[in-house]
């Protein structure tokens, strides 16, 4: 088990007065334990919360007026995830549950529908289940290089496999796009996680679903995959952004710091969260 800190600090200044949907909670999700958990928001406003039941993402939504915006976003969790067997294997489409039928579909960075030709002949001969997962998440790893600027927030995963280049969602995407065109239900896992070489920042992996459940993968290989604290799953990017804004704003600041602490004693892999603390100021 893992417990890790985080503190996220987003500062906007705000020309006219706008509306924000924030997606930077520790998601409802299993192995995670939040210990505790507080948002400060200045200056003083109403500030509603929500969460989709489906994926356990959880939004903050508000209306700044004109002026500097500051959120910050502190959270301690227990990290306790699930075993990943050695052997898995794939789910045929008949068998593939209605609440995840619409992981197999190409989506807006996820062009799996014109990337089947790439992905069968790249690895269409290699027995189906969690092996050839992890030969496509090998492949990305070897193939693409990871460099920061490259592409920008439109670039789509054929993009990425012709430009041979990205970003840790640019690699996520790849995956995903290559898993579902082989009929394999993929989707987007963001969240909080501690790199040896700064800076943080949000880390963005790729879930594929194998023998009824999910597993996770990250191509990049930047940091264990057990210890990401998960914030948001969605199709892609689109549905998990940590930040949509209706309104003319600038973005002053992001500060990021992920602590790894020590292991506390073991805890319920159950979801648990305590009652979250929202501060304006």
């Amino acid at each position: 088990m893992h417990t890790t800190l985080v503190d996220l600090l987003l500062e906007y200044e705000v020309s006219s007065p706008a509306h924000f949907l924030f997606h930077i909670e520790t998601a409802f999700y299993e192995g995670h334990h939040v210990q505790e958990e507080r948002l400060t928001i200045t200056p003083s406003m109403k500030v509603r919360t929500f969460s989709d039941d489906r994926s356990g993402n959880r939004f903050i939504r508000l209306d700044a007026p004109k002026g500097v915006l500051s959120v910050n976003y502190h959270a301690r969790v227990a990290l306790k995830p699930p075993p990943v067997p050695l052997h898995l294997d794939e789910t045929p489409v008949t068998a593939v549950p209605d609440d995840v039928l619409r992981y197999l579909m190409p989506s807006r960075y996820c062009e799996s529908d014109v990337m089947s030709r790439a992905a069968l002949q790249l690895f269409g001969h290699l027995p189906p289940g969690i092996g050839r997962v992890r030969a496509i998440e090998s492949w990305i790893h070897d193939s693409i290089g990871y460099l920061p600027g490259f592409s920008n927030s439109t670039t789509t995963a054929q993009e990425v496999f012709v430009q041979r280049a990205g970003v840790c969602r640019d690699f996520a995407h790849l995956g995903i796009t290559l898993c579902r065109a082989l009929n394999i239900p993929a989707r987007l896992v963001v969240g909080y996680v501690h790199f040896d070489e700064p800076p943080q920042d949000f880390h963005a992996v790729f879930e594929a679903w194998l023998e009824g459940r999910w597993v996770i993968f990250d191509p990049t290989r930047m940091a264990p995959v057990d210890r990401l604290v998960r914030v948001g799953t969605g199709r892609d990017a689109k549905d998990v952004a940590f930040a949509t804004i209706f309104g003319g704003v600038q973005m002053l600041r992001k500060e990021l710091t992920i602590t790894e602490e020590d292991v506390r004693p073991a805890v319920s892999t159950g979801v648990h969260s305590p009652a979250l603390t929202v501060v304006t100021v």
